[in-house]
């Protein structure tokens, strides 16, 4: 289990990465803002400003990173867990960060940031965490 917390994370550092430098290479048009600002004398230097999109890419993909990471992190405390209850409180959270890397995937799919062929890739390996952690928790809570 812990192989594919760990492969999922490795697959999540290097999508992250290749969305940074994707969205640091895109051309961006950057509006004039001179003319809104006539009235003062503040002038916006477009050059020293972060493109909108590298902010959203940016925030989508750390969160994303942040979740997909956690989850192998969560799984490696549970199994050295002190405890029954801690064993389950870690694997709880195991499968919340599984599935808010799903809403992480989803939403950079949505926005044109992931094609459908890396979308479906990965998707399919966070739902199978998904899984399995849904199955762990489950038969955690029937045994009391």
């Amino acid at each position: 289990m812990q192989g594919k917390c760990d492969a999922f994370a490795d697959r999540v550092v290097k999508l992250n990465d290749f969305l940074l430098a994707q969205a640091a290479n895109q051309k961006y048009e950057v509006q004039d803002m001179r003319a809104e600002n006539q009235a003062s004398n503040f002038k916006r230097q477009t050059s020293s400003r972060v493109p909108v999109f590298l902010q959203s890419v940016a925030t989508i993909s750390n969160q994303l990173l942040r979740a997909g990471t956690s989850i192998g992190a969560n799984n490696s405390e549970a199994t050295s867990a002190i405890s029954k209850a801690d064993y389950k409180a870690k694997s709880y959270i195991a499968l919340k960060e599984a599935r808010e890397s799903l809403y992480w995937i989803n939403l950079l799919h949505r926005n044109g940031y992931l094609e459908e062929k890396e979308y479906k890739s990965i998707y399919v390996d966070a739902n199978e965490l998904v899984k399995i952690f849904v199955a762990r928790c489950k038969k955690l809570d029937s045994e009391g």
